[in-house]
């Protein structure tokens, strides 16, 4: 349902919006099919002999023949024509609307017949001009600018994924997002400068010297009243039905304004000084990070640093942010199952982010993440769409080695690229069983990203991995759901196995044997939406369990943490070292594993650490080292090569920092030796790596004198409130740009 080339379209309102969408539709496909009614007659007549809209007539006639119907008018009006619109369009007619007020339309749908509220998508382009009517249409207002869809979660999927098509053949980034946070968003970043720039226009045409004031005004003011000249009728309508949350922004803003009257009548010059200030850094930050593409953003960063003063008791409770590796896959299998999913508990760091965003340029509609709330409205095993530009996934090696696997099988082109990290670490282990399914795929040298792939039929394999790696084997089921015959993966040991688990909640048959590490899967089934709680993230809480072990008289209980089998090599390795973890009202939820952990202070002794432990604890590594470098004698750690192909040579990395710190060690091309003693403070780099970062940052609470950690931007990837939660704990560590010291 989710292509609209076939679709015959009415356009109600060829003012400037709808004028612009028939000129959009029409460039992108001339033989589409699209409709007109406009009060104005001109406007018709125009519109029908430049061809931009092919017939117009009756209203109830053109709705019944109708697969979409867009209400291009006012607020107001659109409210006045939703009834007749639901009783004259047929059974399978999508509805839509423009309006930048979505609270009261989506009111007025619901009061109708919820078959009718079924197939009404919500929708508004952010875009528009000063100039209105139909001959300052473009065929490319819509052109790489937004537009906000604010499904409900009684929507048709097929319905949302068919007004989610026909904003992307405008070439729009599609976003979802819930209503009511819609009109409070809109009310702040579009309705205010409009009222303001109304009154500011009202105020001056009312001095007695109004035409001098005109007459000599600059271009600032030019630039600044140029939104007063919109069209009024729709303005005066968006305010009266947006009363609400205009009302709530415009008294903040008249209490700013009080107080900018205060310090102008006191002169105080440096208070004013600080305001335009502050001010011009979130405009400058703005402009940067959302009015240019997504795809070539990766944020610049690189000399954030954290420092942190020795001195801690971690004591209390703490839920860590949702596990990063459910977090991906919520997203990626929410998106091809039937149906929609509603997701809590949602990772909102950069990795997770990148996903979300991807998927959303694949054609997937996706309210939020709003407080890790998430609704995905799914598209099914074939409805995913081809991107229109490559695929940016920043840092995230997780999201390109899955969407590898899946979008292999895939009936388009696609291109994956990322940071420069990202872009250097090797892919060849995923690429290598792919290619051998049938994949089509180019890779920079020594398999290396940017990878580009050509869609193209697979065949089901049998798999042994080299290494046990929950990367690998996610690719290969992901592009299992596809091919033909049975496709299973063998592990030498066991590893994560997030994506089985979740397979089966999302009700796709996935057949497992625990006794040889193996997963099957074969491509008849389809996948069912169902709701995600995803758990706390024991990667996260690895580092707090730590600080926990090392700071005399601690206790901590870590709220909420998946505690899967295949990841709690952390707790093992810990607890053999001496340490006192224990797991809390262990349960499961939407078929993982969860419990409360509590953690208390006890020396640690060092120890050599079983190799079947190392793939359940091969992201914690860098805290677990952290630990050793505390614990009595020798920790020893050998079969761990893969920690040197992560977003830094891990090994390399923490060995560097343990020798600036003063701790013993020596380095093995698979691990490391690490002589527990005293740290002394100093200046560490993190390499870029936010598990690093966050190490050495509980690395000195135990320190001689103070630890700085350099290049800590990409805690983001993984923990972006890290800092604040730390903090919260009572760990003293600030953040500080380095060209500031």
């Amino acid at each position: 349902m989710s292509s609209i080339t076939d679709k015959s379209i009415l356009i109600i309102g060829l003012g400037l919006i709808g004028g612009s969408i028939a000129r959009g539709l029409k460039q992108a496909n001339p033989n589409q099919a699209i409709a007109g009614i406009d009060k104005n007659t001109e406007t018709i007549a125009l519109a029908m002999n430049e061809g931009v809209i092919d017939q117009t007539g009756e209203l109830d006639a053109l709705c019944m023949g109708s697969d979409i119907v867009i209400l291009a008018l006012p607020p107001k009006t659109t409210i006045e024509t939703i009834p007749h619109i639901a009783a004259c369009t047929g059974p399978e007619t999508v509805v839509t609307d423009v309006s930048s007020v979505k609270s009261a339309i989506i009111e007025s749908v619901n009061k109708l017949d919820q078959s009718f509220a079924k197939r009404f998508i919500a929708g508004h382009p952010i875009a528009g001009s000063e100039q209105s009517g139909y001959e300052a249409s473009t065929d490319n207002l819509f052109y790489h600018r937004s537009v906000i869809i604010t499904p409900q979660l009684n929507n048709d999927p097929g319905a949302v994924s068919l007004i989610n098509a026909l904003w992307r053949q405008l070439g729009s980034f599609v976003l979802g997002m819930d209503f009511k946070h819609h009109d409070t968003v809109l009310a702040a970043t579009s309705h205010l400068p409009h009222l303001l720039a109304y009154a500011a226009v009202d105020v001056l045409a009312n001095q007695e010297q109004s035409k001098d004031i005109f007459r000599y005004a600059a271009g600032g003011f030019a630039d600044f009243s140029r939104l007063a000249s919109s069209n009024a009728k729709m303005w005066a309508d968006i305010f009266t039905s947006n009363s609400k949350a205009t009302l709530k922004i415009l008294d903040a803003y008249v209490d700013n304004l009080q107080r900018m009257k205060t310090f102008i009548r006191q002169k105080d010059h440096d208070q004013l000084m600080a305001v335009f200030v502050e001010a011009k850094q979130v405009r400058d930050s703005f402009l940067k990070l959302h009015l240019k593409n997504e795809s070539l953003l990766p944020i610049e960063l690189e000399n954030t640093q954290l420092s942190v003063e020795p001195g801690a008791r971690i004591t209390g409770s703490l839920r860590v942010p949702g596990d990063k590796s459910i977090s991906h896959r919520a997203i990626i299998l929410a998106a091809i199952a039937e149906g929609v999913t509603q997701v809590q508990g949602f990772l909102e760091a950069e990795d997770t982010l990148h996903t979300v965003a991807a998927f959303r340029e694949l054609g997937v509609t996706i309210i939020g993440p709003e407080n890790g709330n998430l609704i995905i409205f799914g598209v099914g095993k074939k409805g995913l769409k081809a991107p229109r530009f490559p695929l940016y996934l920043g840092n995230s090696g997780t999201t390109m080695r899955l969407l590898v696997g899946l979008l292999s099988a895939q009936e388009f082109p696609v291109e994956l690229i990322g940071d420069e990290s990202l872009n250097d670490r090797p892919m060849g282990r995923v690429v290598e069983p792919l290619r051998s399914m049938g994949a089509m795929i180019e890779t920079a040298e020594n398999d290396r990203a940017p990878i580009s792939i050509k869609g193209s039929p697979l065949l089901g394999i049998s798999y042994d991995m080299p290494i046990a790696s929950a990367q690998v084997k996610s690719c290969l089921l992901l592009a299992g759901l596809y091919a033909e015959g049975k496709t299973s993966i063998t592990a030498p040991a066991p590893c994560r196995d997030h994506t089985e688990r979740m397979l089966k909640g999302f009700g796709y048959p996935v057949i497992v044997d625990n006794s040889k590490s193996q997963v099957t899967v074969s491509a008849g089934g389809s996948l069912c939406a169902f709701d995600i709680d995803v758990p706390a993230d024991i990667s996260s809480a690895a580092f707090f369990m730590v600080a926990a072990l090392i700071c005399p008289g601690s206790t901590l209980t870590l709220e909420h943490v998946a505690v899967n089998p295949t990841r709690i090599g952390i707790i093992n390795i810990l607890n053999a070292m001496g340490g006192d973890i224990r797991l809390i009202n262990e349960r499961e939820v939407a078929g993982e594993p969860v419990a409360d952990i509590g953690v208390k202070y006890k020396p640690l002794v060092g120890i050599e650490i079983p190799r079947d432990q190392i793939p359940l604890a091969i992201d914690e590594f860098p805290a677990i080292f952290i630990a050793a470098a505390y614990a009595k004698g020798n920790t020893v750690l050998r079969g761990a090569s893969e920690l040197r192909l992560k977003e830094s040579d891990r090994i390399e990395a923490m060995a560097n920092g343990l020798d600036i710190l003063g701790i013993d060690n020596e380095v093995f091309e698979d691990g490391i030796r690490i002589t527990g003693g005293s740290l002394d403070g100093g200046y560490v780099d993190s390499q870029g790596d936010h598990r690093i970062a966050m190490a050495f940052i509980i690395a000195g609470l135990r320190a001689k004198a103070p630890v700085i950690v350099a290049n800590c931007a990409n805690i983001a990837t993984s923990f972006p409130s890290f800092v604040q939660v730390a903090q919260a704990m009572g760990i003293k560590v600030t953040q500080s740009l380095e060209n500031e010291h």
